[in-house]
């Protein structure tokens, strides 16, 4: 079937699944550094050991957000860009402020030159820890989105994404180039290079937003993957729950490791959950992902990504690390609970307020600027898709549960 004769989706189709999904990625990525970072719990710590990979994730559903919302749209480069920044540098500022600030508060070093490409937005592309964790260590990766925007243009033009053959080629492509930079990795001899180079030097971390692109498109023009919501659960399941003997058999120090693997090589897997809940949002079928209560919670999802490891920091440097399961029970609680409320404080207090006014005073924001039609609702993700839409309904929208 080609794409002209695919009905297209409502224009006001809402993907409530995708911001609720947002949470649960956020969630692993939490999980992950609380295994890691203040001790372990059985069974969890088993299956989010490699939780690191729901970055990949939202690499993933950044590029199926975009590449859905500004389909066949023509926005300046300047306002696009502008949006972007809107949406994810304000909150980013402000949480490496306040990662400085508990920095000190402990007494613990951090480097100013660091700190500085992290607000840049050029700090992934630094082989250097002091670079990598600047600031704060969580916002490596907005890093890689600002370069995931600067070729979102470019992207969307590719003849190649204007075909259902074209994109397959795309995917096919972008899954050989994931599993081939992961294979590559047996070359680089330094760990601390390979593991920059691998998980995250943004033209590899592109190949992540490429397929998210190409799933978003080819949603839009019709495609269902097989097996809908279900299937692409479980298949994120099985993979995260095979990674549990390989990382027992296999040191994190070696190349042929899980532990770039599990980001390298999830991405296809996750490419079909986000296609499967939007899909599944688009035929109003309903899902326990959109719900009010997941919808507000993956709303909060990119400040608690941000701040989480801030307030576990400040959690172990007044408090120690947790000794015994039970108490490491009681400070994964009390670090998940507070990390969440910060999280929420910090959406509606910063990141919500600042991104409006910023749109309202930047490109493409006077209330008398040209009226474009409606899009479809931004399910976000970490940083969220944008939708095109004019000053009126963009008021409309935002007193909803728009990401």
């Amino acid at each position: 079937m080609t794409d002209a004769a695919v009905p297209r989706p409502t224009e006001r189709a809402r993907l409530d699944s995708l911001t609720g999904l947002r949470f649960w990625a956020a969630l692993a990525v939490v999980l992950y550094h609380l295994s890691r970072q203040a001790g372990q719990l059985p069974w969890i710590s088993d299956v989010t050991w490699y939780g690191r990979s729901g970055v990949t994730f939202f690499f993933v559903l950044s590029g199926f957000v975009l590449a859905w919302t500004y389909d066949g749209r023509t926005v300046p480069a300047v306002v696009f860009l502008w949006r972007r920044f809107a949406r994810i540098w304000p909150l980013m500022a402000v949480s490496v402020l306040v990662s400085m600030a508990v920095w000190r508060a402990l007494g613990t070093d951090f480097s100013l030159r660091g700190t500085m490409a992290t607000l840049a937005l050029v700090n992934a592309w630094v082989p250097d820890h002091s670079y990598l964790s600047g600031g704060n260590p969580a916002a490596w990766s907005l890093s890689d989105e600002a370069w995931f925007y600067l070729l979102f243009p470019l992207l969307l033009a590719l003849p190649l994404m204007r075909s259902a053959r074209g994109r397959l080629a795309v995917a096919v492509a972008v899954c050989a180039g994931s599993l081939a930079v992961w294979l590559g990795g047996a070359l680089i001899t330094d760990s601390l290079v390979r593991v920059w180079a691998l998980d995250y030097f943004p033209p590899t971390r592109t190949l992540q937003f490429v397929l998210g692109v190409a799933a978003g498109l080819a949603v839009k023009r019709g495609w269902r993957p097989a097996g809908g919501l279900p299937v692409a659960i479980l298949a994120v399941l099985a993979w995260h729950l095979a990674l549990i003997p390989w990382s027992r058999a296999v040191s994190d120090s070696l190349w042929y490791s899980p532990y770039s693997a599990s980001q390298l090589l999830s991405a296809p897997i996750f490419a079909l959950l986000v296609a499967a809940a939007a899909a599944a949002d688009v035929e109003r079928r309903r899902t326990a992902l959109a719900g009010p209560v997941m919808v507000k919670l993956g709303q909060w999802s990119f400040a608690w990504y941000l701040f989480h490891e801030i307030v576990l920091r400040a959690l172990v440097g007044v408090y120690g690390k947790p000794v015994g399961r039970l108490e490491t029970a009681g400070f994964w609680a009390a670090t998940l609970v507070l990390s969440l409320a910060v999280a929420a404080i910090a959406y509606h207090c910063v990141e919500h307020p600042l991104e409006r006014l910023l749109r309202r005073r930047g490109p493409g924001g006077s209330s008398r600027s040209r009226t474009v039609p409606a899009v479809t609702q931004e399910p976000g993700t970490y940083p969220r898709g944008t939708g095109t839409v004019s000053s009126s309904q963009r008021q409309a929208t935002q007193k909803k549960s728009v990401q």
